[in-house]
């Protein structure tokens, strides 16, 4: 109980600074909810990345991060008179509460496998938003790969998909011969977002985050071109002066090094 008054002393107290930079501050007292909507994204890719380092420290750092920019944007709408923190932390509450009947509500779900607790969940959530369509709701402005992936799985949720990976193989091979075959800028985006699309879905298949597969390989990337960076250092020449061949050679001696 000490443990909870302490919570919510400390979260009031920054509910309470947010509030006096907004008044004192003059960047602050500027900003709109358009102006620092990057932020949070910014700010999620630093927890993200803290994540997957294991960085507690970090974590406690950015997690923060996030928190502020919940705080911020809630305070410039409660300073515009159109909601606040208390209507964000309300509506969470109660939007947890329904959509965990079987915790909640007295349903048992015991019974069900874990892929039928997915499915309720979607069917709540499409009844609550009264979606049209199971596509609504996923943001546009999520990362490409992201959204790719997440219309995919909602389509097979209702028998939209592939059986087998070698299926989407031949896709990926179908939609790469298109490729080539195209003439035009107009035709050669279509195609090349259309490739895209079958390689997430390939990605799907075998059971891969192609969005993990993407940073593990451009962090490859990276590796192979500081070696040869760092080899052109050592033997005092620019890269501009390198030829393709020379960078080609050391990129294949960083390959073979494992990097």
């Amino acid at each position: 109980m000490e443990e909870c008054r302490k919570e919510g002393k400390n979260f009031q107290r920054l509910v309470d600074i947010m509030e006096r930079l907004r008044r004192e501050c003059p960047w602050d007292r500027e900003q709109t909810n358009y102006s620092i909507k990057n932020n949070l994204i910014e700010e999620a890719y630093e927890l993200l990345e803290a994540i997957e380092k294991d960085d507690n420290k970090a974590m406690v750092e950015e997690l923060g991060d996030v928190l502020l920019q919940v705080v911020f944007h809630s305070q410039i709408k409660k300073d515009h008179g159109t909601f606040d923190i208390n209507d964000v932390i309300e509506n969470l509450i109660e939007k947890l509460i329904r959509r965990h009947p079987h915790v909640f509500g007295g349903v048992d779900y015991a019974s069900l496998e874990g892929e039928d607790h997915l499915k309720k969940w979607e069917v709540l959530k499409q009844k609550e938003k009264n979606r049209q369509s199971i596509l609504d709701g996923i943001p546009s402005r999520m990362p490409a790969l992201l959204r790719a992936v997440k219309v995919q799985k909602r389509m097979a949720k209702v028998g939209f998909d592939w059986d087998e990976p070698s299926q989407v193989m031949e896709k990926v091979e179908e939609e790469l011969e298109e490729l080539k075959n195209a003439r035009t800028r107009e035709e050669l985006v279509h195609e090349i977002g259309d490739l895209l699309i079958a390689v997430t879905n390939l990605a799907r298949a075998y059971g891969i985050d192609p969005e993990e597969a993407l940073h593990k390989s451009i962090d490859r990337s990276i590796r192979r071109f500081r070696y040869i960076e760092e080899k052109a250092r050592k033997e005092g020449r620019k890269l501009e002066e390198m030829t393709l061949d020379d960078m080609e050679q050391y990129w294949q001696e960083a390959k073979s090094k494992g990097l």
